[in-house]
């Protein structure tokens, strides 16, 4: 941790930018910057990369900025700048292509069986393209499937968290016995254990859809982050990459 290194610092000031951006313009800035499902008439390809400058509030910033400067600033000086900022949007890329997976499957989920029960897809679509749903899917549909479909469909993905989630797995691997003290459990946890934890509990919400932490979490995104956060530090860690800086 310590003095802000640089590509940590524009980081940041990206991120309150783009959070000053939305608190002015609002709907827009969500509509063209969030990540939002493929199908989704909003869906633009750079979403994939925008969304992380993206938060819902300034709680949501608060935290992964904190995050980003607490696990990144030794990262950065470990890598060098470039390996940072490549490590940085790929575990990024990795949570946005997982949670746009994960909402493929829940959204087909959904299609299939709404046209099962004797509706046409091209009705489905209609409806839902115009922002709406019907409630009587609920009389013929499980509650869970529609509310996971009409959930991929409308609602965008927007945070750092996804490639905050990698860096958290990059410094758990780089200083797995850093001792971590949190607001909530007020005792030295080594990261090898709290981070593990931490990505178990999100997969544990994202499976079984209790939030632990709180409702509206990608939380197959953090996982995401996660995974590709874990198979860039094992590759690295076998090959030449392996403390390489790419100043």
């Amino acid at each position: 941790m310590g003095r802000l290194t640089k590509t940590i610092k524009h980081l940041l000031i990206i991120n309150i930018l783009f959070f000053i951006a939305t608190g002015l313009y609002g709907d827009q800035m969500y509509e063209w910057f969030s990540l939002w499902f493929p199908k989704n008439e909003n869906f633009g390809f750079w979403q994939m990369v925008s969304h992380m400058f993206m938060h819902g509030g300034l709680g949501h910033i608060a935290f992964n900025m904190y995050a980003l400067w607490a696990f990144g600033t030794p990262l950065e000086r470990m890598w060098g700048k470039n390996k940072f900022l490549f490590f940085y949007f790929s575990a990024g890329l990795g949570a946005a292509v997982i949670h746009s997976g994960v909402n493929y499957y829940y959204f087909n989920e959904g299609i299939n069986a709404l046209v099962n029960s004797g509706m046409t897809k091209n009705g489905i679509m209609e409806i839902i393209s115009s922002g709406q749903y019907s409630p009587g899917w609920y009389d013929i549909v499980p509650k869970n499937t529609i509310d996971n479909f009409l959930s991929a469909y409308n609602t965008p993905a927007v945070g750092a968290s996804g490639a905050i989630y990698g860096i958290l797995v990059a410094f758990g691997m780089s200083y797995p016995n850093s001792e971590l003290f949190l607001i909530f459990l007020p005792i030295p946890i080594k990261a090898k254990i709290f981070i593990p934890v931490l990505i178990a509990l999100d997969l544990f919400s994202g499976v079984t859809g209790y939030g632990i932490f709180g409702q509206g979490i990608a939380h197959f995104a953090h996982v995401g982050g996660a995974v590709a956060g874990f198979i860039m530090m094992w590759y690295w860690k076998k090959n030449q990459f392996n403390n390489k800086r790419w100043d």
